[in-house]
Parts: C-alpha cells; structure tokens; sequence
C-alpha cells in the first residue's frame, strides 16, 4: 500500500493553491472609471467606463459619453461603445462591438466575430462588410484598455491588431517618455504614448502599475477630444 508523504502533500497542496490564484490573478479586474471630457478646451460632458464579468471567460466593457455642458449638451450629443470580449492569453479579443452616437443625427455600427470561421461582419446600415479576423484582435472601444495591458506587462512598443469597418489595422504604439500629468483624479508620473503608424493624433498618459487605463487621452479622431481621470474604483 502506497504510504502519504504529509509533507509532499503540504507542498502539493501549496502547488495547487498558487496554480489557482494565477489563474484567477490572471482575469481582468472589473472597474469603473469615469473622465471629464472637453473639445478644443471646452468642457463638453463626462464619460463613464466600465468593465464587468459576463462569467465563462467572457466580459463586458462599456463607453458611455453624455453631453452635459455647451453646444453638446444643446444638441444632446451622447455617445455609447459597448464591447463583448473574450479572455484569450491575458488579453481581451473583441466576440462584438456596437457603437451608437447621437446629436442632430444618428450613427450606428455593428461588428461581429465569429471566431470559428475567423471572419468579422461590421454594418453601419448600408450593408455588411466582412473580412478576415487576425488573433488577439481588438476593437477601436477596447484598443486604449488593450494597450493599458500591454504597458502593464512592461512593453514599451506595442502593436495592436483593431478591427475597423474594412479591415484589421496593426496599429503601433510607442512610449515617448515619463511626465509629469495633473488630471482630477490627481496628480501622476506618467508614461506618455504615442500612436505611429498613422497621421490621426493620439496620444495617451498612463500610470501602468495603477491603473489599466489612461489618466489622460487627447486624440484628433471624433473630433479633438481630451479626457481626464476623475475617479477610478474597483468593486
């Protein structure tokens, strides 16, 4: 009869304990966050970012932006993204993707993916494009949280492959350098990135060992927006 070692199993059990909350440390942590957002200097409204669990790997992250001051708030301009990803090698890959965006008018897209066929359908309601998937693929909601993680992990050249309404950009990203940032949220040293492989400005400030995302962003694309940190909490 096969004798127990109590102290092999005390180390096994050890093992098993650090295996599992690896595994668990590994999962994105839910968070909500919330900016202040202006336009060329001008306050325009607040956003509100959010990322929750759906369970079985799968996660919810939501971008909702609310005109609340100025011409935005007279024309009841209101933004929402919201993204459906899976946890797939420590990083998010977009399952779907739905943006919404209102003021005198309406737009719309829709993007699907179907990891099987590894094909996206985008639609913004003039018919359906398709294309093929690349791996790790994000979205344009997800891709400032994507390259949040990426900073964490201590990359300092990051490219992302976002899915767009034609195809999959490989878009690449650079750290210029640490600065000095001063956001509602507070004061931070935060790394400066910038985006280098296209003409739209964006840069981004990030204090990666604190928080997923940006303390600061400010990007030509949807029309020279800066968002600042205010608040940022974990359940």
């Amino acid at each position: 009869m096969r004798t127990l070692n109590p102290a092999r199993s005390v180390l096994a059990g050890l093992a098993l304990a650090v295996l599992t909350t690896s595994a668990f440390a590994a999962q994105p942590t839910p968070f909500t966050a919330t900016y202040q957002v202006s336009r060329e200097g001008e306050a325009m409204g607040e956003a509100t970012i959010t990322l929750k669990s759906l369970g079985n790997g799968e996660f919810e992250y939501s971008n909702q932006i609310h005109g609340t001051s100025g011409l935005a708030a007279m024309l009841g301009a209101n933004s929402s993204d919201v993204t459906r990803f899976r946890w797939n090698n420590n990083a998010p890959e977009t399952e779907t993707y739905s943006s919404k965006v209102s003021a005198l008018k309406t737009k719309q897209r829709t993007m699907q993916v179907d990891w099987n066929t590894k094909q996206v359908s985008v639609d913004e309601g003039k018919g359906v494009t398709n294309y093929a998937a690349a791996p790790g693929m994000v979205d344009r909601n997800t891709m400032s949280y994507a390259l949040g993680l990426a900073l964490r992990a201590g990359n300092q050249n990051v490219t992302l492959p976002v899915g767009v309404k034609q195809r999959v950009e490989q878009q690449q990203f650079k750290v210029q350098g640490t600065e000095a940032v001063d956001v509602p949220a507070g004061k931070f040293q935060a790394e400066r990135v910038s985006r280098t492989d296209s003409d739209k400005h964006f840069d981004a400030w990030y204090v990666p060992k604190q928080y997923p995302l940006p303390v600061k962003i400010a990007q030509s694309d949807g029309g020279n927006l800066t968002l600042q940190l205010v608040h940022y909490s974990t359940p």
